[in-house]
């Protein structure tokens, strides 16, 4: 199994197939609107428009899991995302990401990779929102957890919502 055996939905409904990014390199990050991580957009704008062109795509899934911080419908964020941070990457419909309703492919993301890789921040902000963090650390913690995939399909690494996208820039450039 990897990355190419699921779906997911655009912003219309109509399901893509992961198969469809088949050799490219992926960076597949749960996103909100309304989240004190909502300015990594701009990096995640800056990464994908230096790698694009070597094969490198991003795939934002925005959730409204964590403290309703994506409540708008799939349209508004996408125009939100393209407006606020000229995204130039598919913005796909909402998804779950933790508890019995997670899409599947989260489900395969968080066995692949139980846990994050951090930079030591999240123990802060889990400190500051006491109480909103699965005790289970293989569950999403918070928005804008960073899922990098290799060019067949394989889940490398899963980065914390703490560690911006520029932070990955090496590992993305050693996958291409």
């Amino acid at each position: 199994m990897n990355v190419y055996d699921y779906s997911i939905n655009k912003i219309d409904g109509s399901k893509v197939s992961l198969e469809d990014y088949k050799g490219k390199v992926l960076l597949i990050v749960n996103t909100a609107t309304k989240c004190g991580f909502t300015p990594q957009y701009k990096g995640l704008e800056e990464l994908y428009e230096k790698y694009k062109d070597h094969g490198f795509e991003i795939i934002d899934l925005p959730c409204n899991q964590f403290l309703n911080q994506a409540p708008e419908n799939n349209n508004e964020i996408a125009n939100f995302c393209q407006v606020n941070y000229g995204t130039q990457f598919e913005t796909f419909a909402k998804i779950k990401v933790n508890g019995e309703d997670a899409h599947p492919l989260y489900k395969y993301l968080k066995e692949e990779k139980p846990k994050d890789v951090d930079n030591g921040e999240m123990a802060e902000l889990q400190k500051k929102l006491k109480g909103k963090f699965s005790v289970d650390k293989s569950e999403i913690q918070w928005n804008f957890t960073k899922f990098l995939i290799d060019r067949q399909g394989n889940v490398v690494e899963r980065y914390a919502p703490t560690i911006e996208p520029e932070k990955i820039k090496g590992k993305i450039e050693e996958l291409l």
